[in-house]
């Protein structure tokens, strides 16, 4: 028997909301072998969700990133009509619904009258805390926050969270089902909300904006700043081994160097003030003069044809 059927006790693994995340999370668990049940309140996004597995998969094939046929892959995936019939004989469900405490905390309502007593959740919130929406109930010694990159079938961090509630036992058993299926886990310690990829990007992202709001650069200078500048090294590893590198005598050196003016950049932010309709609007504008909102989704597939290259090229490599 292999680790994952060990892990698994040879039961499926159910996706609840199969749309963009969901169908990628549904890839990551039918190509490590495991049987999957998805289903969706809305079964015309599960019905979107089978071509797009179904193209994906041919990518990654193309790519070298999958070894089986694809079709043998997008068998062990099979589309359900009930929340009932998902979690029928599940071990660990993952939850890719609609982001919002009333839907999730629903869900995990409903999950509570029909879950296995040693069934595991798996939140695919991208900042919400499970204890927003998974406390007092049976279930919630098993329920925490597993949020993946988008697609998680070709960028592999994902964020384990435990609620107060969550048990040692299901941290370890996702940690362990993360690992099996090729998942790069990082083990987030405090509930906090965005937890900690979104809440990089978003600090990021913030002064990107405010950048553009005062005229500095443009929209696209600051993504080729990101793209053909921090991108390269942060493509291969993290800030903190990135400023090691980069003084003579490491972290604390670079500190020592270049500390106070990170400070006062920091000072020179509050931050306070929401993006306001204005600069969306010029962001927006900045943004189609370099693709048309028809192209939208053909550059969409032109990323994940480039993720695929880079994982393709990465994977050997890939350490924790």
């Amino acid at each position: 028997m292999t680790e994952i059927q060990q892990l698994s006790g040879d039961r499926p693994v159910a996706i609840v909301g199969a749309g963009l995340v969901g169908a990628g999370w549904a890839i990551v668990y039918a190509r490590a072998g495991l049987a999957v049940k998805m289903f969706d309140a809305n079964p015309q996004t599960t019905a979107k969700a089978i071509p797009l597995i179904e193209g994906q998969l041919a990518g990654l094939r193309r790519h070298g990133l999958v070894h089986e046929d694809p079709a043998t892959i997008l068998a062990r995936i099979t589309p359900v009509a009930t929340l009932a019939e998902a979690v029928d004989g599940a071990c660990y469900v993952q939850e890719s619904v609609l982001e919002r405490v009333d839907v999730k905390r629903q869900l995990m309502t409903d999950l509570d009258a029909l879950a296995a007593p040693d069934l595991i959740v798996g939140s695919s919130t991208s900042g919400i805390p499970g204890s927003a929406f998974a406390l007092g109930l049976g279930i919630s010694p098993r329920v925490l926050i597993a949020h993946p990159v988008n697609p998680p079938y070709l960028v592999p961090v994902v964020e384990l969270v435990p609620s107060a509630q969550t048990s040692a036992a299901t941290v370890a058993f996702a940690d362990a089902l993360m690992r099996a299926v090729g998942q790069t886990v990082v083990h987030v310690r405090k509930e906090v909300e965005g937890f900690v990829l979104n809440r990089l990007q978003a600090v990021l992202l913030r002064e990107a904006w405010a950048l553009v709001q005062e005229g500095v650069a443009s929209s696209e200078d600051i993504d080729k700043t990101v793209r053909d500048g921090l991108g390269w090294r942060w493509s291969f590893m993290g800030p903190f081994e990135t400023i090691d590198l980069n003084a003579p005598g490491g972290v604390a050196d670079y500190a020592a160097r270049l500390g106070p003016l990170y400070q006062r950049i920091a000072e020179s932010r509050t931050h306070e003030q929401p993006w306001d309709d204005e600069l969306i609007r010029q962001v927006e504008a900045q943004r189609r003069e370099h693709l048309a909102h028809a192209e939208l989704e053909t550059r969409r597939a032109w990323r994940d044809e480039r993720l695929m290259e880079f994982a393709a090229r990465r994977a050997p490599a890939r350490t924790e």
